[in-house]
C-alpha cells in the first residue's frame, strides 16, 4: 500500500486529479471544520466556496494534481490509511461509463462505440474523451461518472479513447427539456459574420438563428446539463457546415457557446472541452 502515493503522483503529473480512497472505496470524511459545509465548500464545487482545507475533504472536490498537496503531511496521513486511488474524471476531461455487471457490459457492447476499457471487480469502466453531467442508475447496472463525481483508478485500460458520443449523453439528457424560443433577437452580439466565413454557403440569418437557439438552450440549464447542451449545440451547428468549402467562422461560434456555458456556471475548461468535442464529433464524422 506504500506505493499508492507514488502512483498518485505519477497520475497527477499526467493531468489526472487524484484523491485517496478508504477500504470501502469511498473518500475520507470531512474534518470537523468542513462538516456540514461549515467551511463554505471548495472553489471547484457547484456553488464555489472559500475552503482551502489542507485535508482531503469534500470527496471528489478534493482531487488535485498539485504535488505539494498530494505530498503534504495531512495527505500523507490519509495515504497511509488509504487502500485505493480515486480520481475526478470531469477534472481530467473524461467520462466513465461504469458498467456494474455482465448484463450492463453486454448492453454497452451492443449499443455504445468502443473506447478505452478498464476491467473492474464486477464489470468494466468505459472511458470517453469529454466531460458531462454525472448520474447514477441511468439504466440497470450503469452509472455515469464525470463532473462532480469520482471513480476508482484501476489502471490505464486497453484500446484507444473515443470522443464522448451522443448515445452516452442521451443517458443523462434523453431530450431537450426547454424548446428554443420562437423569436430571435438579431441584435444579440456574436463573433460570427461574413468577413470570417468567406467559404460558408449559408446566409447570415440561417447561421444566426441556429446559433441563438443553441445559446438559448445552454442558458436554459442553469442548474445542470449546460455542458451537455453546449456539446449538443456545438455538434449540431458544426454539422450544418460539413458541406461548405470553408472557412465558416466556426471558431467564433465556439467561443459564443463556451461563453454561454460559463455564464450559467460551467467551469471554463469544461465548457471549452464540451464545445470542442461536440464540433470535433461532427467534423470528424464527416471527414
Amino acid at each position: 500500500m506504500n506505493s499508492l502515493p507514488t502512483i498518485a503522483l505519477g497520475l497527477a503529473d499526467h493531468g489526472l486529479p487524484v484523491l485517496p480512497l478508504r477500504a470501502d472505496k469511498r473518500p475520507f470524511g470531512n474534518c470537523r471544520a468542513c462538516d456540514d459545509l461549515a467551511c463554505g465548500g471548495r472553489p471547484s464545487m457547484r456553488v464555489p466556496g472559500p475552503c482551502l482545507c489542507p485535508w482531503p475533504c469534500h470527496g471528489w472536490a478534493a482531487a488535485t494534481t498539485d504535488r505539494r498537496v498530494l505530498g503534504s503531511p495531512q495527505w500523507a496521513a490519509a495515504w497511509r490509511r488509504a487502500r485505493a486511488i480515486g480520481y475526478h474524471p470531469g477534472g481530467a476531461g473524461v467520462t466513465v461509463v461504469d458498467l456494474d455487471n455482465a448484463d450492463a457490459v453486454e448492453w454497452a457492447r451492443a449499443t455504445l462505440p468502443p473506447t478505452t476499457t478498464v476491467e473492474t471487480t464486477r464489470g468494466e469502466h468505459w472511458i470517453y474523451s469529454g466531460a458531462m453531467r454525472s448520474a447514477n442508475k441511468v439504466r440497470p447496472g450503469v452509472d455515469i461518472k464525470s463532473l462532480m463525481a469520482y471513480a476508482r483508478w484501476l489502471g490505464p485500460g486497453t484500446g484507444p479513447i473515443t470522443v464522448l458520443p451522443p448515445a452516452v449523453l442521451a443517458l443523462v439528457e434523453p431530450e431537450e427539456s426547454t424548446p428554443a424560443r420562437e423569436a430571435v433577437d438579431s441584435s444579440t452580439p456574436t463573433r460570427w459574420d461574413r468577413s470570417v466565413a468567406t467559404g460558408c454557403r449559408h446566409t447570415p440569418a440561417f447561421v444566426q438563428t441556429g446559433l441563438e437557439r443553441g445559446l438559448d438552450n445552454i442558458r436554459a440549464h442553469p442548474e445542470q446539463g449546460a455542458g451537455t447542451a453546449a456539446y449538443g449545440a456545438a455538434r449540431f451547428l458544426a454539422s450544418r457546415h460539413t458541406a461548405c468549402p470553408g472557412p465558416c467562422g466556426l471558431d467564433g461560434i465556439a467561443e459564443d457557446l463556451i461563453n454561454a456555458a460559463v455564464t450559467v456556471g460551467v467551469p471554463a475548461p469544461y465548457a471549452r472541452r464540451c464545445v470542442t468535442n461536440g464540433m470535433n464529433a461532427a467534423l470528424g464524422a464527416a471527414a
